[in-house]
């Protein structure tokens, strides 16, 4: 449930920039979720649409992409891009990793009409 508490945060945050745009629709959302973050996509779009309800947002289309795990490996200095969640590194594989991506969620762009 801890989707709702990050829904909230990213909704406000549409609001804002769409009213600073001047904008009276919100039309499309586009959202990057890191693979490590844990969310689940279907209750952010859940929680999105309920929030969304009776504002300038409603029925926005919301996409949602995953921002894949990246690991940067301090024994042969390469970084990797996991599709899994496979930590080792994908060159030496090694385990001696620092998590280098796939943690992050923020709305990557949106679309809005202006009157």
């Amino acid at each position: 449930m801890h989707e709702l508490a990050i829904t909230q945060s990213l909704f406000k945050i549409v609001l804002e920039q769409a009213q600073k745009a001047g904008a009276t629709k919100v039309t499309r959302i586009n959202l990057k979720i890191g693979r490590l973050t844990g969310y689940v996509p279907e209750a952010v779009e859940m929680n999105f649409n309920l929030l969304a309800s009776g504002t300038m947002a409603e029925g926005a289309g919301l996409k949602i992409e995953w921002a894949p795990v990246k690991v940067h490996c301090r024994d042969c200095q390469k970084e990797s891009e996991r599709q899994d969640l496979g930590l080792g590194c994908a060159h030496c594989g090694s385990l001696n990793v620092r998590i280098a991506g796939g943690r992050e969620m923020y709305i990557e762009s949106m679309e809005v009409d202006n009157g």
